[in-house]
């Protein structure tokens, strides 16, 4: 499109208020200049999608034959930028209207209102159409010419420096659609060169579905999957599209492609990596949904649409019904913002809800991976509570070794009138399998879920119950267990010498231990250790002596000796006989019931102690 001025043209003063607006848009608004180049994009693509609308539905105004693109052509001589579409074009009464967009009587309310404040309200700037003048950012003086595809429509400029007046006037030899020229200012020169502009697009514009050309060359040449039938998208090009879209090397574990019109427009494509890179070491991972708005990129790794326990997920979200401020970077309403994000994460949740469902293998890889995120969110967030809990995957005594059960699979296996469900925690199932929490449980035929994370204790305790079943660790004091048919082991200790040994035993330990009494729950095992707070876990304790190694033990710990363990009735007799070597085996006993708890135990003390009981037991037997 060329154009030359005519005579007639007519400067014009901006009013006051305008000046004043106008110099807030220009200096206030805009916190990274190359937003102006997005925004001049985004205006031409209305243009050129309102044109193919009008050439639809109107008879004889389509216009001319050309292509609908958007062309860039770059002067880093005469330091210029100009930016033309072939869309729809304006009249001079249109061209009047639509520049002056801030000189409408809005305008003044909207300077009255910024009059009551102290501050430069920007969310409510955001409410006027001023996107063009963005270009003043960077341009001591703008041109404008275009012509309108109506029949019969001549051609007009419009010029302005952005600081008093603007010029308008006829100009001759334009084709249908707008020109825009900027005279780059000293400090915006970086703007005429071509690498510059196309990283630009590339960033906020890929996806606008028109041609879009700098000094001849398409720029945007990938298509925007979201907006498409998902029935039409290949499984082939949802993995180009997120190799594109993220600089990924290999494709993507889930996706998950979805629109909705209520409660909100919402074209989504959302994404689950294969890999975890929290777990390398590389940090916390920044969020990694990108928000779009009609295909205009609007905020890159947006903070707002997904809660931060699902910062591993990336994609895209469109919407078209999010208000957003002059500057598109933020959103005017954080109740539609609320909106967004609740209706995003429900379906992304029910979509792993259907996957573990149709795929529990294919979802027990993505959980080996991801599980983490889950459970932060299932301690964290209210909102999303019962559906997290419902994804929660574990090992336990009723699952073969790396097979994983939910929730619901364990209460479907509870026994008539179990009201818990039990957990223990331990570094490795050997571990906790080759301690003595699950003798009870075996001996009862009762399951136990498996952790082996100090998180998942915390989220098992903080969700405190699922369908009305309470979560109980099986290291707690005071568990209610149906009785056994009949006791194991030998006869027990009388009920007398127990007595008298539990008391020399607390005797012993002192302030190690609130409480020494008989176990109903060992089977096998002489001792063991309980916690007295159902809060406070082993693992738990585990993760707080491993920050501060000077902690010692946390909570009130409950002694259970196994009264019809041998070493428990000989060690009453042995008391008597040689009360030295009785008191080094007693502390020895608690020390590996806290080892088998996991427990940091000093091992200095407990090594010079064992040494001192193979020497008394050698001893012994010379005598």
């Amino acid at each position: 499109m060329s154009g030359t001025a005519q005579q007639g043209s007519q400067t014009k003063e901006f009013q006051a208020e305008v000046k004043q607006l106008l110099d807030i848009v220009v200096n206030s608004l805009y916190t990274d200049r190359e937003i102006f180049l997005r925004e001049l994009i985004s205006n031409a693509a209305d243009a050129l999608e309102k044109f193919r609308y009008e050439s639809l539905t109107s008879r004889g105004e389509s216009g001319e034959e050309v292509p609908l693109e958007i062309s860039i052509e770059l002067d880093d001589k005469e330091h210029t930028l100009t930016i033309t579409d072939t869309g729809t074009g304006m009249t001079a009464a249109e061209l009047v209207e639509n520049l002056g967009t801030i000189a409408h009587s809005g305008s003044r309310e909207f300077i009255r209102r910024l009059g009551d404040t102290d501050r430069k309200d920007l969310n409510l700037i955001g409410q006027f159409g001023v996107g063009f003048y963005s270009a003043f950012m960077v341009a001591s003086r703008v041109r404008v010419l275009t012509r309108s595809y109506r029949s019969g429509a001549e051609g007009c400029e419009w010029v302005s420096d952005g600081i008093g007046t603007y010029t308008i006037g006829p100009a001759e030899g334009l084709g249908r659609g707008t020109k825009i020229i900027l005279k780059l200012k000293e400090e915006a020169r970086e703007f005429s060169e071509a690498q510059r502009i196309k990283g630009i697009i590339r960033q906020y514009s890929s996806f606008v579905p028109f041609p879009i050309k700098v000094n001849g060359e398409q720029i945007n040449t990938v298509q925007a999957l979201w907006v498409r039938n998902k029935n039409e998208v290949t499984g082939e090009e949802y993995t180009e599209f997120y190799k594109f879209l993220f600089n990924a090397y290999d494709g993507p574990l889930y996706h998950l492609h979805f629109t909705a019109d209520a409660p909100l427009s919402i074209n989504a494509l959302l994404f689950v990596p294969k890999r975890n890179m929290e777990r390398f070491g590389f940090g916390r991972l920044e969020p990694g949904v990108n928000l779009y708005c009609r295909k205009v990129l609007i905020q890159q790794q947006s903070e707002g649409i997904l809660p931060e326990w699902l910062r591993f997920v990336r994609g895209v979200v469109d919407s078209e019904d999010i208000p957003l401020n002059i500057s598109r970077e933020t959103m005017q309403d954080s109740a539609l913002l609320r909106r967004l994000r609740r209706a995003v994460t429900g379906r992304f949740l029910k979509f792993l809800q259907e996957q573990s469902q149709k795929d529990p293998e294919q979802y027990a890889v993505f959980w080996n991976e991801f599980g983490i995120f889950l459970k932060e969110g299932a301690a964290s967030d209210y909102t999303h509570r019962d559906d997290l809990v419902r994804l929660l995957r574990f090992e336990s005594s009723a699952s073969e070794p790396g097979k994983l059960i939910s929730l619901a699979d364990y209460t479907s296996r509870m026994k008539d009138g179990q009201k818990d469900i039990y957990f223990i925690n331990g570094l490795t199932r050997e571990h906790i399998e080759a301690g003595p929490y699950l003798e009870a449980f075996k001996a009862r035929g009762l399951e136990v879920i498996y952790t082996y994370e100090p998180v998942d204790d915390f989220v098992l305790s903080n969700l405190m119950e699922y369908e009305e079943k309470k979560f109980r660790s099986a290291d707690q004091a005071g568990l209610e267990l149906p009785a056994l048919e009949a006791e194991s082991g030998g006869e027990p200790l009388d009920a007398d010498s127990f007595k008298a040994l539990a008391q020399w035993f607390k005797e012993i330990l002192g302030e190690k231990v609130g409480e020494v009494r008989e176990s109903t729950r060992l089977v096998h095992s002489p001792a063991i250790v309980l916690n007295l707070d159902g809060m406070m876990t082993s693992s738990m304790q585990r993760v707080m002596q491993a920050v501060n190694k000077d902690l010692g033990s946390l909570g009130q710990k409950v002694l259970e000796l196994n009264p019809r363990h041998n070493l428990i009735k000989r060690l009453s007799s042995l008391q008597e006989a040689d009360p030295n070597l009785a008191r080094n085996i007693a502390e020895q006993v608690f020390d590996n019931a806290r080892l088998s708890a996991g427990l940091v135990v000093e091992p200095r003390a407990m090594v010079e102690r064992i040494y001192r009981i193979m020497e008394q037991a050698l001893a012994g037997r010379e005598q």
